[in-house]
């Protein structure tokens, strides 16, 4: 598989009438063809932060930010104007959270779907609609030439996912960002929906990061998973080794947090405490407050992400690394 991402020492920083938050704090992963990046954390790790700033979707005039995210050897960060408008939608998609919200109320999803293929394809009227209805048979959304005429609010929560996998796919980008884009489904359709992002990306060969907070999403979709906590990746391994053998705390945390099989009856072990306040950056591991393994060196200063083994990278400098 060969390279597509680089994201490197990317800092992301929010101006608020008050303060500065620093909401992502030196991040730094790969991405290659055909590979699926899980990045897992709880609410306001930094993960949807650093998600978006891949496609710069941050208000600018409140918005800092600085390092590198290079798509194929482009800079993202320098790009303006309508630099960014090529690369959105056509070189990079993305899955949102919520399609109900994502979707223009307005206009049918045919006429969205349509809109954008002209825009970045230059085909015609006649053959972007024919596209549109191939995107929607592709998604196995039944019925296609209904639907096309079918307005957001006229489809099911599943059926609307499905469609913004359709838009997002429409112009045949090399890298698909997918926001938590299974929380607002019930158990049956969020199975159908991650198994079709899957094969998509097996048949076209796509670069994928897939944000979640759900460990056994994350697991079902990726290849590697970062761990994300107070705005940097704690953690970052293979699938199998992260569930096998997890080296940072707040990873054996949210495992040992999560409802397995076999489990009636027994009390979950909760993470105590809460994440640090992030309009400071912390002096030393972020962590170390709530963390029950906490030595007097991970206090000194903040440990660095350094290598425990091939290819696993954990930030973390007390016993269990």
């Amino acid at each position: 598989m060969s390279e597509l991402l680089q994201v490197r020492d990317l800092e992301v920083t929010f101006r608020t009438p008050d303060r500065i938050v620093h909401a992502v704090n030196g991040v730094s992963f790969d991405v290659k063809r055909g590979e699926t990046l899980g990045i897992l954390g709880e609410s306001g790790s930094g993960k949807s932060v650093t998600l978006r700033s891949i496609l710069k979707l941050h208000p600018e005039h409140r918005t800092r930010w600085s390092g590198s995210i290079k798509l194929e050897g482009d800079e993202i960060l320098d790009m303006t104007g309508s630099a960014l408008a090529d690369l959105r939608g056509n070189r990079v998609a993305m899955i949102f959270q919520e399609p109900a919200t994502a979707f223009d109320p307005v206009f049918t999803i045919g006429r969205q779907i349509a809109e954008t293929v002209k825009r970045h394809t230059g085909k015609s009227e006649t053959d972007a609609w024919k596209r549109a209805r191939e995107l929607l048979e592709m998604v196995r959304i039944p019925s296609p030439a209904q639907r096309l005429k079918a307005y957001p609010h006229e489809m099911s929560g599943g059926m609307r996912q499905r469609a913004m996998i359709a838009l997002a796919l429409s112009c045949n980008p090399a890298l698909l960002l997918a926001d938590e884009p299974t929380t607002a489904l019930d158990a049956t359709v969020q199975i159908q929906v991650l198994l079709l992002i899957r094969e998509l990306q097996r048949e076209f060969d796509l670069g994928v990061i897939f944000v979640t907070h759900d460990i056994g999403v994350a697991v079902e979709v990726s290849d590697r998973i970062g761990v994300m906590y107070a705005g940097k990746l704690v953690e970052l391994a293979s699938v199998e080794e992260m569930v096998d053998a997890p080296r940072h705390p707040y990873s054996r945390g949210l495992l040992a947090s999560t409802v397995q099989g076999g489990m009636r009856g027994q009390r979950l072990e909760a993470i105590p405490g809460a994440p640090p306040d992030l309009g400071e950056v912390p002096a030393a591991c972020s962590f170390a407050s709530r963390c029950k393994f906490v030595e007097p060196k991970c206090l000194a200063a903040p440990p660095p992400l350094s290598p425990v083994g091939d290819n696993h990278l954990v930030r973390c400098v007390g016993t269990l690394a």
